[in-house]
């Protein structure tokens, strides 16, 4: 049975991570899960559909396995939380039930254990082309989970890593003229997207984040949302984002700042500091390059600020499904 297949192999993650939240795992009508005392529930899920988020000819399914509960994982790291488990839901056609689904699940099998994050259930169903819904429930101590909405006039605007590494890597799979190897590492930050999870339990533990969230659809899309949540603005200064290196071959054909502004799926967390706290805040959070690029300010607008100084209105060019 499909079931049984997708359940194989979970089981020994079930036995260490997340097993005194589990008291029933998959295989009955429904998961029991237990919230610890002290904490609040976080839920969250996330579509991946073949066609709009992967491509079954240029994504192995080994990736498209690990990248859609990683994608999901990055909204418990957003609030500040820790995993506790996961929900798959799955339909695909019949020429995908056997190799295909084998590598799937030994790819979401991998992102379980590096994630912590043990599955509790979930459905399958049969359909033309991959679809993809996953569900994940994640714990924040009461009270510490890091909203968007609360950033303030002066705060200091910071990122995690590096912006535009995963569009970089995108753009090269999708290139015509010569293909490129899974194993690239330029094309890791696309497959295997890193939850920044660590990180974003420092924050909370040490509530120095005002407001926070990760970056899935580019800086120009995620940032005036941020803002709006928290009815405020910001200024970004182009000379301290964090880019990806170029290589000289395609420097005409890619451009740094613009993929670090618009290139989405990098799933580094954004987040704001108060101007008090500021110094707090060190070079690296759990091994993550944390980098400063601007200010939260009062006037409700996103600005741009070039090297020479001049501001203009960021263009929202990032990713929009609806778009």
């Amino acid at each position: 049975m499909i079931l049984d297949r997708i359940c194989e192999g979970f089981r020994s993650i079930l036995s260490s991570a997340g097993r005194s939240a589990l008291r029933l795992a998959p295989g009955d009508d429904a998961a029991l899960w237990r919230p610890r005392a002290g904490y609040e529930t976080i839920l969250t899920c996330d579509w991946f559909l073949e066609g709009t988020h992967f491509l079954a000819d240029r994504h192995p399914p080994e990736v498209v396995g690990y990248k859609c509960l990683a994608r999901a994982v990055s909204d418990i790291a957003a609030m500040g939380g820790q995993t506790r488990c996961f929900l798959l839901s799955l339909a695909f056609p019949d020429a995908r039930a056997d190799q295909w689904l084998r590598k799937f699940l030994n790819g979401a099998r991998k992102a379980s254990r590096v994630l912590s994050c043990p599955i509790a259930g979930g459905d399958t169903t049969r359909r033309n082309e991959i679809l993809i819904n996953i569900t994940v429930v994640g714990e924040a101590r009461r009270g510490r989970a890091i909203l968007r909405s609360g950033a303030h006039s002066g705060d200091a605007i910071f990122v995690t890593g590096r912006l535009g590494e995963a569009q970089y890597g995108l753009s090269l799979l999708l290139e015509p003229s010569k293909g490129i190897s899974p194993g690239d590492k330029r094309l890791r930050k696309h497959f295997y997207p890193e939850p920044r999870l660590a990180t974003g339990l420092w924050l909370a533990n040490h509530r120095l984040a005002t407001a926070m969230m990760d970056l899935s659809d580019g800086l120009s899309s995620d940032l005036p949302k941020f803002c709006e949540a928290s009815g405020v603005g910001a200024r970004v200064e182009e000379q301290a984002l964090p880019r990806v290196k170029i290589e000289k071959k395609y420097s005409k054909k890619f451009d740094a700042t613009e993929l670090a502004l618009h290139g989405g799926d990098d799933y580094e967390l954004l987040f704001t500091v108060a101007r008090k706290d500021v110094e707090r805040i060190p070079e690296k959070i759990a091994r993550v390059p944390v980098t400063r690029i601007g200010e939260v300010t009062a006037e409700r607008r996103v600005l741009l600020a070039r090297k020479d100084g001049a501001a203009a209105v960021l263009k929202n060019k990032g990713w929009d499904p609806f778009r």
